[in-house]
């Protein structure tokens, strides 16, 4: 397979719309790696640029140390000489044409003989656990088995690179999993360097070997998905990934401790107005804190109770302080809560920026 080098790389819309601006990453031979963002970040047109299916304003791409794309220099090598699979969002199955016709076409289209692509359908059918299905129209298939034919017909090109564009938006919530398991232990198997973008942080969870966080065009940070969640480099970062969302909270920093006005935090904070960034799994209502090192903040009350999955979020409130936390014990809404507080879970951020 191969590494992908992106440097410099911008996007330009008429009149003057930024989609990209000035993004710079490798992606190892063999990584995975899931580009992150809300709807119109400019993720798709990022791997659309890697495709060859957009001509950046400015920039280029490397695969190994060959240039695909280098603006400057003038050269723009066709997406159908780059060896890029691609699936996009809608899979883009042809309806009218079986299973087998629909995993054949790019080979078809490179005219090679008969007895390979039959060959090669085969093989990456059987590789997809999809054999049964060849003689198919895609009307006759689930949304798992039409994804599962769109990633044979991506693969069967044999690319140096697989590039996914929302995969799993169009499958239900349970199907979604399967499906994460499946393209996860498929580009294990076949060490492909592949790229998926997705607004979806379950997706990242569960795919990513590192993540992009990307917004208005611009790369927010690149990293480990524990890193992105438990060192965010910003606010934005900090919001967009992690699951129950994060509170942010004003406050000043003191020197000595943060004042958040209800609530002071012992830790060291430089003076003047910071945000201040708590996981609701790092302030948590119990009966005893679950470490000696944790702080007991004064009681709260219990404003409401839900269910994230199979954890129960409490809203608690102070004077004028509100937050999630996570509930180890079993009180009922309007109960005043003793809570604790992680350190070193406390994120402090400067006009957007994390500090600390």
């Amino acid at each position: 397979m191969v590494s992908v080098t992106v440097q410099n790389l911008e996007k330009v819309f008429p009149p003057n719309v930024y989609a990209l601006r000035d993004v710079n990453v490798t992606i190892k031979d063999g990584e995975f790696l899931v580009v992150l963002g809300p709807s119109g970040s400019g993720k798709t047109t990022f791997i659309r640029c890697i495709a060859g299916l957009e001509t950046p304003t400015k920039g280029r791409i490397l695969f190994g140390d060959a240039p695909v794309i280098d603006v400057e220099r003038g050269i723009n090598i066709p997406p159908a000489k780059r060896n890029v699979g691609m699936v996009f969002q809608n899979w883009a199955l042809y309806p009218h044409m079986k299973v087998f016709d629909n995993i054949a076409f790019p080979l078809k289209i490179k005219k090679l003989p008969k007895s390979e692509i039959e060959r090669r359908v085969k093989e990456v059918a059987e590789a997809l656990e999809i054999s049964n299905l060849l003689d198919r129209y895609p009307r006759q298939l689930s949304g798992g088995q039409q994804q599962r034919v769109a990633i044979a017909r991506a693969l069967v090109k044999e690319p140096q690179v697989l590039l996914m564009d929302e995969p799993f938006s169009n499958l239900d919530a349970r199907l979604r999993i399967s499906a994460r398991e499946f393209v996860k232990s498929l580009q294990r198997r076949l060490k492909i360097t592949t790229i998926l973008v997705t607004h979806d942080q379950h997706d990242a969870y569960a795919l990513a070997d590192r993540l992009m966080v990307i917004n208005n065009g611009v790369v927010q940070q690149i990293s480990t998905t524990d890193e992105v969640l438990n060192n965010p480099a910003n606010i934005f970062v900090a919001q967009f990934f992690g699951d129950p969302p994060i509170n942010i909270l004003e406050g000043e920093g003191r020197g000595d401790h943060v004042d958040l006005g209800d609530l002071k935090i012992p830790i060291p904070a430089p003076q003047g107005k910071l945000q201040v960034g708590i996981r609701p799994t790092d302030i948590y209502i119990a009966d005893q804190p679950l470490s000696p090192e944790d702080l007991e903040l004064k009681p709260g009350r219990v404003l409401l109770v839900e269910y994230l999955g199979f954890t129960p979020v409490a809203v608690v409130k102070w004077e004028r302080i509100e937050v999630r936390a996570v509930m180890y014990n079993k009180l009922k809404e309007g109960s005043l809560a003793r809570v604790f507080l992680k350190k070193e879970g406390v994120k402090l951020f400067q006009n957007g920026v994390r500090i600390k």
